[in-house]
């Protein structure tokens, strides 16, 4: 199994929000560009998407907040593939505060959010789902790991 490289961020004081922490809005931003590190790592680059027409489209996602964050927090996020298909790929980020720009969290460390996505691979001019290139789904499964405590499940019901 190969672990992903680490995205790394700096919450900016535009990021608080009116309860003197981070804005979910803000959060969202953060993993995508997880997501989008990930496509790198798979080989579903800018150069392939301008050769292909091709792209990965999240279809769902579920965002769990799980403590504040204050301005001028270091993050780096985890991401695990949680699984892929011919046409679609699971993954998950954890977002994490840590000490430093280049620090890494700790292995007992609770990340502060996470968040689980499910996305499909489109061919934009065909306007439809698109299987992933053979190395593409090879990556993929060399970066699938065990899904975390967290991932699967859903917003419960409010009694």
């Amino acid at each position: 199994m190969t672990q992903l490289p680490l995205l790394r961020s700096t919450v900016g004081s535009e990021w608080i929000d009116y309860n003197g922490h981070m804005s979910e809005a803000f959060y969202v931003l953060v993993f995508g560009h997880a997501t989008d590190a990930l496509m790198i790592e798979a080989g579903l680059d800018s150069g392939y998407r301008e050769s292909t027409g091709c792209s990965l489209y999240t279809v769902e996602s579920h965002i769990r907040y799980l403590r504040d964050v204050p301005e001028a927090a270091h993050l780096a996020v985890r991401t695990r593939v949680l699984g892929a298909a011919a046409r679609k790929a699971r993954f998950g980020h954890e977002m994490y505060v840590v000490s430093g720009p280049e620090s890494a969290p700790a292995p007992d460390a609770a990340p502060v959010a996470t968040t689980e996505l499910l996305a499909v691979h489109v061919d934009q001019q065909a306007g439809r789902a698109a299987e992933f290139p053979d190395a593409v789904r090879r990556r993929f499964t060399e970066l699938t790991e065990p899904a975390p405590d967290w991932a699967g499940r859903s917003i419960p019901a409010v009694a």
